[in-house]
């Protein structure tokens, strides 16, 4: 961030006490802490766990979680359901948080959730090209390798092997 997001004048780098070096406006004469995007991105699932939908997106042919970002004034239970119903047209039963992790690529912190959904019948938009129901064990072999959404797939995938759910 190299200009105030109030006013637009150039920040400089100013001495915080207990904080280090934080970019400053001396115009409104506030510390500009940097900001990121916020996310969520969901393990959709069936009332049994037994089945898990995923999607390719963006001219990609690899496996994806249902994913977007949070609006202003949105929290992110209510930007999972959105997402889900905007997505794929299903309806959330229930939603459990995961886990949080940050993703550098697009400066986002990723908020996960496993949704557990009401029935299968998907009704996809625009925003996904392709989706299909995989089995647990399916899901960990179809999952893009080395992604966030692999990572956060194994983890729900041990939580249901443990019968965590």
């Amino acid at each position: 961030m190299k200009y105030c997001i109030h006013c637009g004048t150039k920040l400089i780098e100013k001495e915080l006490e207990h904080e280090g070096i934080i970019p400053y406006c001396p115009s409104c004469k506030e510390y500009r802490f940097k900001i990121f995007n916020t996310a969520v991105s969901m393990i959709i699932t069936t009332k049994d766990l037994d089945k898990v939908l995923l999607i390719e997106q963006y001219g990609k042919k690899k496996h994806i979680l249902v994913a977007g970002y949070i609006n202003q004034g949105e929290n992110a239970e209510d930007a999972a359901r959105r997402e889900i119903q905007e997505e794929v047209g299903l309806k959330v039963n229930r939603l459990i948080f995961q886990k949080t992790e940050y993703y550098e690529k697009s400066n986002t912190l990723m908020i996960n959730f496993i949704a557990v959904v009401q029935n299968t019948n998907v009704c996809s938009n625009y925003e996904i090209d392709d989706y299909a129901w995989f089995s647990i064990e399916e899901g960990k072999e179809k999952i893009a390798k080395g992604s966030l959404a692999e990572q956060f797939y194994m983890l729900f995938y041990n939580k249901v092997k443990n019968h965590e759910i």
